[in-house]
């Protein structure tokens, strides 16, 4: 295994990155408590916070906590280089935050990468637990304005894997979601998140392989 050093995007005042989650065969969920405006003044949305003064998470009237990305893994040695980007900040009352992870095949040969889903963080939780990435545009069962899952969200133990030409891309879109036992719905702070990325050859089996991760602040 290949290890990768983190490229940190800007300073933080959060501690606790670390270890990887892998890819779980279902993700257990509890109800929520909190539909109630905030007492600070913010926009009612659970886990939302802050009006714009000190102690805030966010001004009011932009939605529940808003996912940045602030560190990210170097380039794994292997020909797979992945990349990772927001594409839905801020959680509303009508979709969770989003992220974007792409794979691109920087060499001249077509590779054949597994696992299919764990590669793209899908259903990947992050070290502690608390988020769960599930592939995005799907309905799945959680509170809305609140993300936190409230049934198990079954997952297949099949090893998946497919091929990426020469210079081509895989993307895959994830939406952010909260697990159970956690006070807040989307908890604030930072979060890291962290799979396995392999070769493989015509029989499955690993030719390489390299972990590779990120990490994101709810704020």
């Amino acid at each position: 295994m290949i290890s990768t050093r983190r490229r940190y995007l800007r300073g933080l005042g959060a501690a606790g990155v670390g270890g990887a989650v892998g890819l779980a065969g279902c993700t257990s969920v509890g109800p929520d408590d909190g539909d109630a405006e905030s007492e600070d003044g913010g926009d009612g949305l659970p886990g939302s916070g802050g009006n714009g003064d000190a102690g805030g998470t966010r001004p009011q009237g932009t939605g529940g906590p808003g996912v940045s990305i602030v560190a990210v893994d170097d380039a794994p040695g292997i020909p797979i280089e992945p990349t990772v980007e927001v594409v839905r900040e801020a959680a509303t009352t009508d979709h969770p935050p989003r992220l974007r992870v792409t794979l691109t095949n920087a060499s001249d040969e077509r590779v054949r990468v597994g696992e299919g889903r764990a590669v793209h963080f899908e259903y990947v939780a992050d070290e502690s637990g608390a988020l769960v990435l599930l592939p995005g545009g799907e309905e799945y069962p959680a509170e809305p304005g609140c993300w936190r899952l409230t049934d198990r969200t079954a997952v297949t133990e099949e090893y998946r894997r497919f091929e990426i030409g020469p210079g081509e891309s895989s993307e895959r879109l994830l939406d952010m979601y909260a697990t159970p036992g956690e006070d807040a719905c989307l908890p604030v702070g930072e979060h890291r998140f962290e799979t396995a990325i392999s070769i493989v050859g015509t029989d499955a089996e690993p030719e390489s392989s390299a972990t590779w991760g990120f990490a994101v602040v709810l704020e």
